[in-house]
């Protein structure tokens, strides 16, 4: 892999188009696609070639990449693995965040989604079509919220939890480190570290 002025996109499935079209919307350029499975290598991605796997990020300091997988462990992993990569934060221009809002490194805010007034995103933070986090939310590191959640004001959220489509959370509520929200689910009260939390209103799976 040379060196390149572009950006690396790290992973080849669905949410790598996502992240490729936001990064077109933008106009900023696309060095390639890497992935892992060597199946993909050589191919390409909505016309952007997969040139490998993303060992290939060790090979240049300062490297320019973004993460997209959706998967928050696998996030994590990569991220740790290549401190010296740069990791974008990327912002579609038809999203809304508000001034003050404070970004980690890495974090994805997709096309419709809305982070309102002092809230805190962590690193590596996927912020999924139509997502809204309303005033004074804190997100941890490796989150990632899904297309339609919503998180009322002053909600907090743990590193690596996952909120599922379609979501809702009432202010106040802390949803701990490793949960997953399932989908539609309608979370009124706070939900443990590593737990599975389904229905309405939502509950830790036995």
């Amino acid at each position: 892999m040379q060196q390149s002025q572009g950006i690396y996109v790290v992973g080849a499935g669905g949410h790598g188009k996502v992240v490729i079209s936001t990064l077109q919307e933008t106009g900023q350029p696309i060095a390639g696609v890497l992935d892992d499975n060597p199946g993909l290598q050589g191919q390409s991605l909505m016309g952007i070639p997969v040139v490998g796997p993303s060992s290939l990020l060790a090979r240049h300091a300062g490297t320019r990449a973004i993460l997209a997988i959706g998967d928050n462990t696998i996030r994590r992993n990569i991220s740790s693995q290549y401190p010296s990569v740069e990791w974008i934060t990327l912002i579609h221009p038809r999203a809304y965040v508000h001034p003050s809002v404070k970004l980690g490194r890495g974090t994805v805010v997709i096309a419709g989604a809305i982070i309102h007034v002092d809230s805190r995103i962590g690193a590596h933070v996927i912020l999924n079509t139509g997502a809204t986090v309303d005033h004074d939310c804190r997100i941890g590191d490796h989150v990632h919220i899904a297309p339609g959640a919503h998180l009322a004001g002053n909600v907090s959220i743990g590193n690596g939890a996952f909120i599922g489509i379609g979501v809702s959370v009432i202010p106040g509520v802390t949803i701990g480190r490793q949960a997953i929200i399932g989908a539609g689910a309608s979370v009124v009260r706070d939900i443990p570290a590593n737990v599975t939390a389904l229905g309405v209103p939502a509950r830790p799976t036995p």
